[in-house]
């Protein structure tokens, strides 16, 4: 098992930045890519952004590119997103998401285990 716990969620104005962290601990040899997702209550959930650790690739959602970043700290098993020019629209539940044999990184049925969410809100 992966325990997956994530923070730095927050209410922050348009413009803003927020870095958001997973901390992964269990059996981490379970997992080899780890995600960022979001969803907004009625709708479904999207993928942002995925880190693969064996060559390090990563991938993104077109709504995010050149605004969030995603990275990995190997030592402290924390996976992290940086969020740039925040947007109204960014405002949703973030959730990080880990797996092992992940073929299409943005899509959340390649994941197993999964974090409880980190409310963001962007608002003026």
């Amino acid at each position: 098992q992966v325990q997956l716990v994530e923070s730095g969620g927050g209410l922050v104005q348009p413009g803003g930045s927020l870095r958001l962290s997973c901390a992964a601990s269990g059996y981490t040899d379970n997992s080899n890519s780890v995600a960022w997702f979001r969803q907004v209550p009625g709708k479904k959930r999207d993928g942002i952004a995925a880190v693969y650790f064996r060559d390090g690739s990563t991938y993104y959602a077109d709504f995010v590119k050149g605004r969030f970043t995603i990275s990995r700290d190997n030592a402290k098993n924390t996976v992290y997103l940086q969020m740039n020019s925040l947007k109204v629209e960014d405002t949703a539940m973030y959730y990080c998401a880990a797996g092992k044999w992940v073929a299409s990184h943005l899509d959340d049925y390649e994941y197993n285990y999964w974090g409880q969410g980190t409310q963001v809100i962007v608002s003026a």
